[in-house]
C-alpha cells in the first residue's frame, strides 16, 4: 500500500484520496457487526471499487482493510473459520484418464492440425488441473484473479497445456523496460498477463510443436481474452527456470529476454524468502503497448 505525498494512499492500482480513506473508516465504525467480507463488498459499492468485468474488488478491499489494522486505524472482526477452509486448496486425485500414452513423434506435419483450445466447462478444467498437477514440474496451483487455460490438440487427442494469469506485481527488469512510474503501474497491471504454465506431455516429442503453439496463442489471445473478461491485454510475460530449461520456443516464437529476477520473493511484513532467479522473456500484443500501459488510456475495455 503505497503512500502518495498528497497523503492519499494506492491499493492494488487504485488511489483512495484522504476522504475516501474517512469514509472507510467510517463504514467499519457504523457496521461492527459486518463480517470482513460483508465490510469489504460494503464499501467497494460505496467507492465504485470494481473490476473491469463489473465485479467488486473483494480481495483486494480485503487486504486494504487488514493493512488500515495493522496500522491501528481500525478493528476488524475476527476471520470466519470457513472462509479459510474455502482457500485452502484441495489435493488433485490422479486418475487413469491422464496415464501416459502411446508415444507421439516426427514433424508437425505428421500429427494433423494443431490447435489451441480455451478451457471452459467444469469436466475440461478437472482434467487440466489434473495434468498439470501430475505432469508440470511445478505442480497444480488454484489460479486467481483473471486467468485462462488451453488445452493443445490435434488429431492425435491432448498434447499439452497452457495457462495465463495475473502478471508479477513488480518486477524491477520489466518495470525499467515499460518505463511506467508506480501509478502506472498500479492502475495498469492488468493489462500485463503471464504465461504461469507451458505443459508438453513427456510422451509428446514433435519438432517445433512449442513454438508454433506460442504464435498461434500470440494471435488470438486477445480476443479470448476480451471475450472471457471484457478487455484485452498489451503485454505477455513468462519465467523460466534456466535449471530446467533454457526457452529456446519463446525465442523461437520472437519473445524477447529481459534478463533475470533478482531471486528475491515478494516482500511481505515479518517474511522473506528466495528463490532461484529466473529468465524473464516478454511478448507484446500490440504495438503501442508501452505508451498504453504509461498512459491513463486503459479504462476496462480497449478498442480493437
Amino acid at each position: 500500500m503505497a503512500q502518495s505525498e498528497g497523503g492519499s494512499i494506492f491499493q492494488c492500482g487504485r488511489e483512495i484520496s484522504r476522504e475516501q480513506l474517512s469514509e472507510i473508516l467510517e463504514t467499519v465504525g457504523l457496521f461492527p457487526s459486518l463480517s470482513r467480507k460483508e465490510l469489504a463488498a460494503t464499501i467497494c459499492e460505496h467507492l465504485g471499487w470494481v473490476t473491469l468485468t463489473g465485479n467488486n474488488k473483494l480481495d483486494a478491499c480485503t487486504k486494504l482493510l487488514e493493512k488500515l489494522e495493522s496500522k491501528g486505524l481500525i478493528r476488524l472482526p475476527a476471520k470466519q473459520e470457513q472462509y479459510r477452509r474455502n482457500r485452502i486448496q484441495r489435493p488433485i486425485v490422479l486418475t487413469s484418464r491422464t496415464d501416459r500414452r502411446a508415444a507421439i513423434s516426427g514433424n508437425l506435419k505428421d500429427i494433423g492440425q494443431v490447435s489451441v483450445e480455451v478451457v471452459v466447462d467444469k469436466e475440461s478444467t478437472g482434467l487440466w488441473n489434473e495434468y498439470v498437477s501430475r505432469y508440470h514440474y511445478l505442480g497444480y496451483k488454484q489460479p486467481f484473479g483473471y486467468f485462462l487455460r488451453y488445452f493443445i490438440e490435434s488429431e492425435q487427442g491432448i498434447l499439452g497445456c497452457l495457462l495465463f494469469a495475473g502478471a508479477a506485481k513488480a518486477l524491477g527488469v520489466r518495470d525499467r523496460w515499460i518505463g511506467w512510474r508506480e501509478p502506472d503501474r498500479l492502475r495498469n497491471l492488468a493489462w500485463v498477463i503471464n504465461n504461469s504454465r507451458f505443459l508438453i506431455f513427456p510422451w509428446v516429442s514433435v519438432k517445433n510443436l512449442a513454438s508454433h503453439v506460442l504464435g498461434q496463442v500470440n494471435r488470438r489471445l486477445k480476443a479470448d481474452w476480451h471475450q472471457r473478461w471484457g478487455y484485452s491485454p498489451v503485454l505477455m510475460e513468462t519465467f523460466i527456470n534456466p535449471a530446467q530449461y533454457c526457452g529456446s520456443c519463446y525465442k523461437a516464437a520472437n519473445w524477447q529476454y529481459l534478463g533475470m529476477t533478482t531471486g528475491e520473493g515478494l516482500v511481505r511484513k515479518g517474511k522473506r524468502y528466495r528463490t532461484s532467479p529466473k529468465m524473464i522473456l516478454v511478448k507484446p500484443l500490440v504495438k503501442a503497448f508501452r505508451s498504453l500501459l504509461c498512459s491513463q488510456q486503459l479504462k476496462g475495455r480497449m478498442e480493437k
